[in-house]
Order: C-alpha cells, then sequence, then structure tokens
C-alpha cells in the first residue's frame, strides 16, 4: 500500500462526542493526516527533540509539576543527578508523538507501557525515541513495539515496550448506505 501524506491548514473546531462542547480551530496548527499501512515485524522509526528550559517551563505550567530537581539548580546540584533534569513526562511525551505520528501512525493510542527510566534527561539534551515492531496482531489493529530512548551521547534513558492499538475512521458515505 502506497503512503499518502495530506498537510491541511484548514482551522475545524473540535467537538467533544460525550458532551457536544465545541472547541475553536487553532487556525496555524497544521493537521496531517496520512493513510499508512499496518507496520510489519521488524520495522523501525525514530523521533528526536532538545529538550530545553522553555520545554520544562511549560511542562510545568501545564502539569503543575515544579518539583525542584527541574528549577532550583542548587538543590538538583546536591542530589545524585548532579544537575537539574527535565520532567519523565517530557520524555514520554516523545513516544506519545512517535507513536500517534510515525509508527504505528495516525490513530494510534497506547493501550498499555511498560518502561523504566535508566538515567536522567538533563536541560538541553537532545533525545532521540526509537520504537521496533516486535509483533502485530493478526485480525486486529495492534502492534507490539521495543522502545529505547538515548541521549545525544548514545548514553539510553528510557527502555521497555509498549502495546499500541491504530483506529481508522469510518468512510461516513460508505457506511450511510450500507
Amino acid at each position: 500500500m502506497q503512503r499518502i501524506s495530506l498537510l491541511d491548514r484548514r482551522p475545524t473546531p473540535l467537538t467533544r462526542r460525550d458532551t457536544g462542547r465545541t472547541f475553536p480551530a487553532a487556525a496555524n496548527y497544521p493537521i496531517v493526516v496520512r493513510e499508512l499501512p499496518m507496520p510489519m515485524v521488524g520495522e523501525k522509526a525514530q523521533r528526536s527533540l532538545t529538550l530545553t528550559e522553555h520545554h520544562v517551563r511549560t511542562f510545568a505550567e501545564l502539569t503543575g509539576d515544579y518539583n525542584p530537581l527541574h528549577f532550583d539548580a542548587d538543590f538538583a546540584s546536591r542530589t545524585r543527578f548532579g544537575g537539574l533534569v527535565v520532567q519523565g513526562g517530557l520524555t514520554t511525551g516523545l513516544l506519545h508523538a512517535l507513536v500517534a505520528m510515525d509508527m504505528p501512525g495516525p490513530g494510534s493510542v497506547f493501550l498499555s507501557q511498560q518502561w523504566k527510566f535508566t538515567a536522567p534527561v538533563y536541560i538541553d539534551d537532545t533525545i532521540t525515541a526509537q520504537a521496533e515492531v516486535v509483533s502485530v496482531h493478526e485480525t486486529k489493529p495492534v502492534t507490539q513495539l521495543r522502545i529505547v530512548v538515548t541521549r545525544q551521547t548514545g548514553e539510553t534513558v528510557l527502555e521497555g515496550e509498549a502495546w499500541c492499538y491504530t483506529m481508522k475512521p469510518v468512510d461516513t458515505k460508505t457506511a450511510a448506505h450500507s
């Protein structure tokens, strides 16, 4: 199957199905729609990001995680980390993007995750999230991934596995005629 990509910048309001609440569209937010086949065992994907002080502050504003390990250089320097570290959610957030956008791809969500942090990620580290397909369910859009996140030095900072489910939208034109 051919991989197709479409970049659509038309603002579209979002409506929650459960409450009917409508949220305004973000006019400059690119919406990426791709039709991808299910990945095959052995396929790999990766995505990299340099995590900055701005990311740490934004994550704290969104979540309330103002742990001194992320903001108090004196405190952090006196811990086993030896300096400021980013929130773990920033590291795992890159995995969410990898699964949702790269592999398995759009429409994919985590069913489960099992991973461990093996080293801290420091502010201004560049991390690379890598996923490898370990198994694909024969009759369901379910994929098992081996997960590794490394920093720019090659040191592993997170490792584990994840199970993903890939949802495909229903063709409303075909469904209406059924």
